[in-house]
């Protein structure tokens, strides 16, 4: 795969012009939809297992240069800082980056925080030794742009490591679950759920990577007891689900359908219990070169 140069910002030709400004607005709205809510406290109190089991994975040695691309609070960032890896941790949202500082400070963990676009990351070519990504890239928009600078960041024989929520999994019923509620994606953006493909992750990192390795696995979720809690949490703190919400707000029927749609979701992955099991694609690859 070739690896581009990012656009010429001095070009004056009109449709360019247009893109450039559809995509500013694009990612504008984006960062505030992760900006909606309390997403810090979902890294911290669903989902924090996920960054610790990327960076296990990633194989981090002492001193390394990383890159953790969407990096939200910092649930990959942290856990790599503590590795003793040196970790910049870029994302699209400020109000996520800040949160993360806050959390590293009060951990006496030094990383550098930078608010930048995953599919745009304003890094010099191979500048990293490792680039992750936590459950981060994949609601990038452009998926093959966004996979062109995993690549064109991380040095040859570089690693780059994955993880992105399945289709079929918990997050999968989630988005699917969401779905008939929320704004249709704009012009031109994939689905996010897609990078839990291990086929399709393949073919955006096309030649540009060797020894990729793809595996599902589950992290344990046992933080809701109920349906009923699950439902609470995710309405007020996770933004995609504050967003279908408000999109069918004033519209008491639809409101109700997606309160049950998000019950019925919960109650098919507690079963009897009190734990839920959320399957994620494990992607590991050495950039070739």
């Amino acid at each position: 795969m070739t690896i581009p140069h990012q656009a010429d910002r001095g070009q004056t030709d009109p449709e360019q012009a247009e893109r450039e400004r559809a995509d500013r607005e694009l990612k504008a709205r984006h960062a505030a939809l992760w900006a909606l809510g309390d997403f810090p406290a979902v890294a911290r109190e669903v989902v924090a297992g996920l960054g610790a089991a990327l960076v296990a994975a990633a194989e981090l040695q002492t001193g390394e240069r990383v890159l953790d691309v969407a990096a939200g609070s910092g649930n990959a960032s942290l856990p790599a800082a503590r590795a003793g890896a040196r970790v910049v941790a870029s994302d699209l949202t400020p109000e996520l980056l800040e949160a993360g500082r806050v959390e590293a400070a009060a951990a006496g963990l030094d990383l550098e925080w930078r608010v930048a676009d995953a599919e745009h990351l304003p890094f010099a070519d191979g500048e990293f030794d490792v680039v992750l990504s936590c459950v981060g890239v994949m609601f990038a928009p452009h998926h093959q742009q966004a996979a062109r600078e995993l690549v064109r960041v991380c040095r040859p024989g570089g690693r780059i490591a994955l993880a992105n929520w399945t289709p079929e999994g918990f997050v999968g019923g989630l988005f699917a679950a969401h779905r008939p509620f929320s704004p249709p994606l704009p012009p031109g953006a994939a689905p996010a759920i897609r990078w839990g493909e291990a086929d399709y992750v393949a073919g955006l990192l096309g030649s540009a990577v060797e020894d990729l390795v793809a595996v599902r696995r589950t992290l344990t979720v046992d933080r809701f007891e109920r349906p009923e809690d699950f439902r609470s949490f995710f309405r007020a703190a996770f933004g995609p689900t504050i967003m279908a919400y408000r999109s069918v707000a004033g519209d008491p029927e639809r409101t109700a359908a997606l309160d049950q749609a998000l019950l019925d979701l919960a109650r098919e992955h507690l079963g009897q219990g009190s734990t839920m099991e959320w399957e994620y694609l494990l992607v590991t690859a050495r950039r070739a070169g």
